[in-house]
């Protein structure tokens, strides 16, 4: 099995995947008479229909025992799916390039600083939400609609994946 090496989270080397949603390096501009700067279109929610909605959620996560065998991963072939930490926390990230099948060579792993979200983009192969801390909230933005928008993959016992502990 290989392990992953955590990297930390950027927007170039997460683009591949989709968007980072951070304030640091981003476009702003000021609103309401000068009193608040707006960080404008950081990340763009992804929906296959005109009758698909974009909805707003919030996830409660509960820690994974590390190291961390990774032994499948998700996508969402209809919409987008945005993760922004609630608490403050760095979180990992899981993924894979779209494809029909995520290819085990080409997993990657992330680390936030706590103040950065990230929006998957449709079709993106990613392990569901990895929290370091024990218990952690996520406010996530994705699809509604008619349609199957979660499939999943398995790996088979060779091409699983270890997660190690994060530093």
């Amino acid at each position: 099995m290989r392990t992953l090496t955590i990297e930390p989270l950027t927007k170039e080397a997460f683009a591949p995947f989709g968007d980072v949603i951070e304030t640091d390096g981003s476009d702003h501009f000021m609103i309401n008479n000068g009193s608040t700067m707006r960080f404008h279109k950081l990340a763009t929610v992804e929906t296959a229909t005109p009758e698909d909605k974009a909805i707003i959620s919030i996830f409660r996560a509960d820690a994974q025992d590390m190291p961390l065998t990774v032994c499948m991963l998700e996508r969402h072939p209809l919409g987008s799916q945005a993760f922004i930490p609630l608490l403050g926390n760095p979180f990992l990230i899981v993924v894979a390039p779209i494809g029909d099948e995520p290819v085990s060579g080409l997993v990657r792993a992330f680390v936030t600083n706590g103040r950065q979200g990230i929006n998957y983009h449709r079709g993106v192969w990613h392990h569901p939400v990895l929290t370091i801390e024990k218990r952690d909230d996520f406010l996530v933005v994705d699809r509604s609609g008619t349609g199957n928008n979660c499939d999943e993959h398995f790996f088979k016992e060779d091409q699983r994946l270890i997660l190690a502990p994060h530093q």
